[in-house]
């Protein structure tokens, strides 16, 4: 038989032994170690002393303790992918310390700290890591917990989301409201400048709230069929408050769902909220969100006991009609809404002029002004997002061909684009224009129109309907 090495011995024995607290053995052995200074310990959730040194508000120094039988410190590296592969990154390493000493210099005191896991036995989740940090002032290290705890708490171009159970900072979805501004939402004039008035005035009017002593919060609901602004029209508002001389953080909630159960979610989203504003929280999908287990609970974080002063909640649906009364139609829970119809004639035409501009440097597309009321007047009953795919479609054939003139597969003949033309024509009263059939683009959109209103004509299958119902 094989006789088992050291390492494989003492891992089983260690593994095996009698119950060890972690975290209260290795307090009495610092404390033992250390006599003459006071000791703190810290919980690493929400404070992150290396990031904060790493930032440059302070500098640690790992320590090593030049025993060759004893290692100084314990940790390994792990695989991050890359967020994105198609950007060409391959993904970086990282340090997930374990065990490990350091000289912590902070302002003009220094610290001997210890970074430990406490995990014990097969126990994986919640993560245990504090940082035993000795000092001979406690109150340097409680100013020095408070100051990287708050800067721990602070989004730096960063959105906060919600989603399965815990709260991450998104620099991703900070990203993709970037560059969503109020020009790129065609909207009614009127609705869109007084959706901006409610925002705006909110967040300016906390003395005048105090002053005629009414709660200082609010909610509006964005509702109406899919694709036509209600996401662009958030993230332009996350975009325009972000802008702000004092940034009003965005708390985005994708699920409820949690390891806890959706209330436990609920409870954890209002207390952010509360912690950090004022502040903008958005629930999209309404309907999907609240569900009949959990609408009472939410109802009473909205307006029960506690104060939500300063929080502004936007809720979007495309089911109004699925939304308990108690929600959709008592104010001070939501006390405005805004409804987001398929796009008349001007805005279809307003649209249009949208992806002019963003076409205006493309030298192998043609579109002059007359195009836009030509594709609006194709386009009646279409949503925005119908639009949108109708242009995207269209220049990805126009690509397609331009790559390959011969044409790498069956495409459709002249009197088969004009046989769609001819149904989409007759449903929407536009008369054909010959000016423009010269027109790459025109003749493209005109048969990606037809293919849409196709789709969309087509009667569903009951049997679908009813799967997805039941």
């Amino acid at each position: 038989m094989p006789v088992a090495d050291q390492v494989t011995e003492q891992f089983f024995r260690h593994s095996s032994g009698k119950r060890v607290n972690t975290d209260a053995t290795i307090a009495q052995i610092v404390k033992a170690e250390y006599p003459n200074l006071q000791l703190v310990v810290v919980s690493s959730s929400g404070v992150d002393l290396l990031g904060y040194a790493a930032a440059g508000h302070a500098v640690f120094v790992p320590m090593d303790l030049g025993d060759k039988e004893v290692p100084s410190s314990l940790m390994w590296k792990t695989y991050a992918a890359p967020a994105r592969r198609i950007d060409g990154s391959p993904g970086s390493l990282r340090q997930d310390v374990l065990f490990a000493k350091f000289l912590y210099r902070w302002r003009d005191a220094e610290f001997l700290v210890y970074i430990v896991d406490g995990r014990d036995g097969s126990s994986y989740y919640p993560a245990v890591r504090n940082y035993y940090i000795l000092a001979k002032d406690t109150a340097k290290v409680d100013s020095l917990v408070i100051a990287a705890g708050q800067w721990g708490s602070e989004l730096r171009e960063q959105v906060w989301v919600w989603d399965g159970g815990a709260w991450t900072k998104s620099a991703e979805l900070f990203d993709s409201i970037r560059h969503a501004t109020w020009d790129a939402v065609i909207l009614d004039e009127d609705m869109k400048k007084a959706i901006i008035a409610d925002h705006l005035t909110f967040f300016d009017s906390r003395d005048t709230y105090s002053r005629l002593k009414v709660p200082w919060k609010r909610g509006i609901i964005y509702h109406g069929p899919p694709g036509n602004g209600k996401t662009i029209s958030i993230k332009a508002m996350m975009h325009t408050l972000y802008e702000r001389k004092d940034p009003v953080p965005a708390l985005y909630v994708r699920n409820f769902v949690s390891f806890a159960g959706p209330e436990y979610s609920i409870r954890q989203i209002f207390s952010k909220a509360r912690q950090v504003a004022p502040c903008y929280l958005i629930f999209e999908d309404l309907d999907s969100l609240i569900t009949d287990h959990v609408r009472s609970y939410f109802l009473n974080e909205i307006d029960g006991l506690r104060s939500n002063d300063g929080i502004f909640i936007v809720g979007s649906t495309n089911h109004l009609d699925r939304l308990d009364p108690g929600i959709s139609k008592r104010p001070s829970r939501f006390d405005r809404k805004y409804y987001f119809p398929d796009p008349d004639l001007a805005q279809r035409v307003a649209y249009c002029r949208f992806w002019q501009r963003k076409l205006a440097d493309n030298k192998d597309v043609e579109f002059p002004d007359k195009l836009c009321p030509a594709i609006a007047g194709i386009t009646d009953g279409f949503s925005f997002a119908y639009m949108q795919e109708a242009f995207v479609a269209a220049l990805l054939a126009i690509a397609r061909d331009a790559r390959d003139p011969a044409g790498s597969g069956p495409v459709a003949e002249k009197d088969e684009i004009e046989s769609g033309w001819v149904a989409v024509a007759g449903q929407c009263g536009a008369e054909d224009d010959e000016d423009l059939d010269d027109l790459v683009l025109w003749v493209e959109i005109k048969k990606q129109v037809a293919i849409l209103r196709e789709g969309m004509e087509k009667k569903p299958d009951p049997m679908v309907e009813r799967g997805a119902r039941y």
